[in-house]
């Protein structure tokens, strides 16, 4: 007798109008692509799927799977791996922690479990609100503990409320795990932790119909083929900005939203090279900063981490790459200047960046100046992203390496502090 297979996927395949496996792939590939996931669907992965031992999907498939259908793959005929694999601890066994997380992710997306009252996601995004606030001033490493287990506990309690309740702490577990990423990938410099907590920030938005929180996850996955350095990357940051601009205008972006998107692009074509480009797109924020209309809405909260002070920091930084030194130099002394004391981060950033500048201008001991003064600030806040760029500027001081401004700069470039955390933090 002829075996049925994965009838559960079958049938809602054919729910939808799929009448073949390869429609299915298709449709499958563009769900992907709109919700800005790089990844093509084969007939033959659709065909394992509907077999009578579907294997357990990729998390990128799973994720398309779930959008398109609009339910937990648990329901389309999949039986979670882990349900046979657990560990004492209860937890999957091998696998990376970014794989389990995912995993997990997926497991308790949609799961049937008792009631909780809808006070649960008021007290949730409480929690979520004050790990915003204290990215700003509390050390990365001490900080990202807290808000991916934060995130995850929202996970698991997403099942368990209903109605408006469930609407909001889906929109808290996206911020809080978009903060999560955050954290791993500039502050700690672990892309490979992120990707997962911006998947998931991306799911949640689903969850919440938040096309904004959607589209500022979709963006800050561009930053990871745009960090990468590899060039044959440059179209999967562009593909997941123009799905990012996508979500943003469904959600009715307002002038700063689209102006930090610009400034998102910019960052990106500036790393792949093209800084005209990036500049084009730099003075159509400043457009849209300048045409702001008093009628719009409101930026939402989680949008703390943009200005007009740090779209100039954007701009100085792409002078700087354009070998445009006097206008970086000038741009982002007053971006310092305009920068709110708090801003530790950024300051440390552009303090790099303006030492840059001035490394373009022949006036080393003015580099040494300002990178000295942002490692006075990585002292006390430690930011991976800022000492990249501080170690970059000092390559490019090496015509100058006997000068005593040099040789200082050296001593606290490797001083113990610095020398530590560069290789643990």
């Amino acid at each position: 007798m002829a075996t049925q297979g994965n009838a559960a996927l079958r049938a809602a395949r054919q729910a939808l109008g799929y009448r073949s496996q390869g429609a299915l792939a298709d449709a499958l590939t563009e769900t992907a692509r709109q919700i800005g996931l790089r990844i093509e669907v084969a007939s033959r992965t659709v065909r394992r799927w509907e077999s009578t031992e579907p294997p357990w999907p990729h998390p990128d498939h799973a994720t398309a799977l779930e959008a398109l259908f609009k339910r937990p793959i648990t329901e389309l005929g999949f039986t979670p791996p882990w349900s046979e694999e657990l560990s004492g601890s209860g937890r999957p066994v091998g696998r990376s922690a970014a794989d389990n997380r995912m995993a997990s992710n997926q497991r308790l997306f949609g799961a049937s479990v008792p009631q909780l009252p809808a006070s649960v996601a008021t007290d949730y995004m409480a929690v979520t609100v004050s790990h915003r606030h204290l990215y700003w001033s509390v050390p990365a490493v001490r900080l990202h503990r807290s808000v991916a287990e934060h995130s995850q506990l929202g996970v698991e309690l997403l099942p368990q409320v209903s109605g408006p309740a469930k609407d909001l702490l889906a929109k808290a577990v996206s911020e809080s795990s978009l903060l999560a990423g955050r954290l791993e990938f500039f502050d700690l410099q672990q892309p490979e932790l992120s990707q997962p907590s911006f998947v998931l920030a991306l799911q949640a938005a689903h969850e919440a119909g938040d096309s904004l929180l959607g589209a500022a996850a979709l963006a800050h996955m561009a930053f990871a083929p745009a960090f990468s350095g590899d060039a044959s990357r440059a179209e999967e940051a562009r593909e997941r900005l123009r799905a990012a601009r996508a979500f943003a205008r469904r959600g009715g972006a307002n002038a700063e939203m689209t102006a930090w998107l610009d400034a998102v692009e910019a960052e990106v074509e500036t790393r792949f090279g093209d800084t005209r480009r990036a500049l084009s797109l730099i003075h159509h924020a400043e457009e849209a900063y300048r045409e702001e209309g008093d009628d719009e809405q409101p930026s939402p909260a989680w949008l703390d981490w943009f200005s007009p002070v740090r779209l100039a920091g954007f701009k100085g930084n792409t002078l700087m790459v354009a070998g445009r030194g006097r206008e970086a130099r000038e741009t982002l002394e007053a971006v310092l200047s305009d920068l709110p004391e708090g801003a530790i981060k950024q300051r440390s950033i552009y303090l790099a960046d303006v030492a840059a500048a001035s490394v373009l201008e022949n006036n080393p001991e003015q580099a040494c100046r300002f990178l000295e003064e942002a490692l006075d600030l990585l002292g006390r806040n430690w930011y991976a992203t800022a000492v990249d760029r501080i170690k970059v500027v000092r390559q490019s001081l090496r015509q100058w390496d006997s000068l005593p401004a040099v040789r200082s700069l050296d001593e606290r470039l490797y001083d113990w502090h610095t020398t530590v955390n560069s290789l643990v933090g």
